[in-house]
């Protein structure tokens, strides 16, 4: 009996100090809460807009009166409105196309080769990024109206394919700098020359950057807007001059619908994007 009560005490002991030794880390519960609070913030304007688009008003209000369709029907059935969504389709898909290609080429000459210049040159050709869009937008058409580009597609396309190559650039050169440079010199020593190296050694470790990019690349020309203002025109109008001319004109509920399916589409194909990426380095 006396054993059992010196371990019941012993135990008694052990419980109390565990619990008096326990601290709550302050730290990560308030870097929890502020995170929290920051998605919140980010989030909030979807969880507004994504009920609006089925409000049954005439008018853009929060919260809605009623659930209805009528404003993804009103999209679909306005011929202003599906032009404008397969022009921005048609750019956007020449665009990626155009962008990735340049931007490869780009980031295997900034990666993997060394002359004067480079480091200015890789700021020069990302510097889209950073320079206020209003900017580009003007000097572009500044250029274009020499050259008679404004009103066209190509004019629009090629406006857009500067913007969009910085995305392809950072995406690949990013994956490419993780690529160990043996192997394709393991490759060139067995007799592949560049082109069969960079066909069958480079290009298949290097295709989830490749695939960022392009994906960054459609949606940044899908999504822009304020080059689209000076260089479209009323005949080349995309999807978000459509929807700008909404905002000044109509304030009803499609533009809601339409963002709400722009919101879907981005998630889908950024989450696409990432499950690729998770499944190129799991394989």
């Amino acid at each position: 009996m006396v054993e059992r009560a010196a371990e019941l005490d012993r135990a008694v002991l052990m419980h109390v100090h565990g619990r008096q030794g326990f601290t709550i880390p302050w730290g990560r519960v308030l870097l929890a809460i502020f995170s929290a609070l920051v998605l919140l913030y980010l989030v909030a304007p979807v969880l507004i807009v994504l009920p609006m688009s089925f409000s049954a008003a005439k008018y853009l209000s929060f919260p809605p009166p009623g659930l209805s369709l009528q404003w993804y029907e009103n999209f679909f059935a306005r011929a202003d409105w599906t032009a404008a969504t397969i022009q921005s389709i048609r750019v956007a898909f020449t665009v990626m196309i155009l962008a990735t290609v340049l931007g490869v080429a780009a980031s295997l000459a900034l990666v993997r080769s060394s002359f004067p210049g480079k480091e200015l040159v890789n700021l020069i050709i990302v510097s889209p990024l950073v320079v206020p869009a209003i900017i580009v937008a003007i000097a572009i058409y500044g250029i274009y109206v020499r050259l008679h580009l404004v009103q066209t597609f190509w004019g629009l396309v090629l406006a857009h394919t500067v913007l969009a190559i910085p995305y392809v650039i950072v995406n690949v050169s990013a994956t490419l700098r993780g690529v160990d440079i043996r192997l394709e010199q393991a490759a060139q020593s067995l007799g592949a020359n560049s082109w069969q190296t960079f066909r069958y050694v480079t290009l298949p470790l290097i295709s989830p950057g490749i695939f960022a990019g392009a994906v960054f690349a459609f949606i940044a020309s899908f999504d822009e807007l304020i080059v689209a203002l000076f260089i479209a025109g009323a005949r080349g109008r995309t999807l978000p001059m459509r929807m700008f001319e909404g905002l000044r004109m109509e304030i009803d509920p499609t533009i809601a619908a339409v963002s709400s399916m722009l919101i879907v589409f981005s998630v889908v194909v950024l989450a696409s994007a990432e499950l690729a990426r998770r499944r190129s380095r799991s394989d």
